[in-house]
């Protein structure tokens, strides 16, 4: 029998009869995908099955802790902070959080920054931006010792784990998306006590605070963000998900910028605004308080204070 029918019986049995997988059930199932002992067809079927029900936390929890035992081991001190990097970048503009990422690591917070969506030929194109900042894109082995000395890395997924960037890109095969995409943003591999995670349908927020509660994670932040990345629109009051010290938590942005503009309107370079050759306050509030959440995340006090500082002393800091 196939290593997946079961599951695939458990998913399709029929309206009435069919029913969604326990966490311990979907460990398995994502178990037996990444050993290499599922059929493709069984696999396409396993993941549609789960989108046209609907991925519970559960779900996710059982497919995302597979997904980590899977990865080959972190080989130094955990960073503060997890932060995923996965969205599609349609209707995104030029990567601001990556600006934000790189304060979050001047305050002295370690960040490890993984993903997969260096595929597009534009210039939100994320991998393309890392040295704009400072920021170095490294092997799985090379990430401790580069945020040692830099206090920031950026990982390829594609480094991490090829059998992940597989099921990802099966989207190409499929033309839908999948559980696969929520579940590398979950997917925390250096163990991260703090995670921040952008979504771009907001039912999502509540399913990712969900999981990763189940997950034991301690302290996460969860945003309907530019694009689907962990990027505040600083015009909007903006609904916040997560976890507190492990416990279920919720809260709001505030507002940073007065106006009405898209996060993808920004029209300054993204090189230029970092460098301070030229000033955009739009794209200046969109890294400010990005920034200011994920310090808030990491329990750091005064985090909106402290971001402004850590913008205005940016170059200062590059040493740090």
């Amino acid at each position: 029998m196939n290593g997946l029918a079961p599951f695939v019986a458990i998913l399709g049995r029929g309206q009435g009869r069919a029913r969604a997988l326990t966490q311990a059930e979907a460990f398995s199932a994502m178990t037996e995908i990444l050993g290499g002992r599922a059929a493709p067809e069984a696999i396409g079927a396993l993941l549609m099955l789960l989108r046209m029900k609907g991925e519970t936390a559960p779900e996710i929890a059982g497919f995302t802790a597979a997904a980590r035992a899977h990865l080959p081991p972190w080989t130094g001190p955990r960073p503060a902070l997890d932060w995923p990097t996965y969205a599609a970048g349609r209707t995104r503009g030029q990567p601001w959080f990556l600006l934000s990422a790189k304060l979050v690591a001047q305050a002295g917070f370690p960040v490890l920054l993984h993903g997969w969506n260096s595929h597009q030929a534009s210039m939100a194109s994320v991998r393309d931006a890392l040295a704009i900042p400072g920021i170095a894109q490294c092997t799985w082995e090379g990430a401790p010792g580069r945020i040692a000395a830099d206090r920031i890395a950026y990982v390829p997924l594609e480094d991490v784990s090829p059998h992940l960037v597989g099921l990802l890109r099966l989207r190409d095969v499929l033309g839908l998306r999948s559980c696969i995409n929520t579940v590398l943003r979950m997917l925390n591999p250096a163990g991260a006590a703090a995670t921040v995670q952008g979504v771009f349908h907001p039912p999502y927020r509540e399913l990712q605070r969900d999981a990763a509660h189940l997950l034991g994670q301690r302290d996460l932040c969860v945003l309907k963000g530019g694009g689907g990345e962990f990027e505040h629109h600083p015009t909007k009051d903006i609904s916040l998900h997560g976890l507190r010290d492990g416990a279920v938590w919720a809260g709001s942005s505030g507002m940073h910028h007065s106006g009405r503009q898209r996060l993808a309107e920004t029209t300054a370079p993204l090189a230029d605004v970092w460098a301070g050759t030229a000033e955009d306050d739009f794209a200046t509030a969109i890294v400010v308080s990005t920034a200011a959440l994920a310090l808030d995340t990491l329990g750091l006090p005064n985090a909106a204070a402290a971001a402004r500082h850590l913008w205005t002393r940016r170059h200062y800091s590059q040493a740090a």
